[in-house]
């Protein structure tokens, strides 16, 4: 039986990784235009986050063998 938690970690997981990009590359391609507090780079904050969030639950609910 997989726990529903294994696949939230996955799905975060994702995310993190996907964030965490788009929040590199806004830092090494900033817009044009200045964004209130731009200077804290939130998307690579939030992306680190989510990734070392799931990457917890995939090993704490991962799928064992029994036997």
């Amino acid at each position: 039986m997989l726990s529903i938690w294994f696949f939230i970690g996955i799905l975060l997981l994702i995310y993190g990784v996907l964030i965490f990009g788009s929040g590199l590359y806004e830092y090494y391609n900033p817009p044009a235009e200045h964004k209130v507090l731009a200077e804290l780079h939130a998307g690579i904050w939030w992306g680190a986050l989510l990734f070392a969030l799931g990457a917890i639950y995939i090993l704490k609910f991962r799928p064992r063998r029994n036997g």
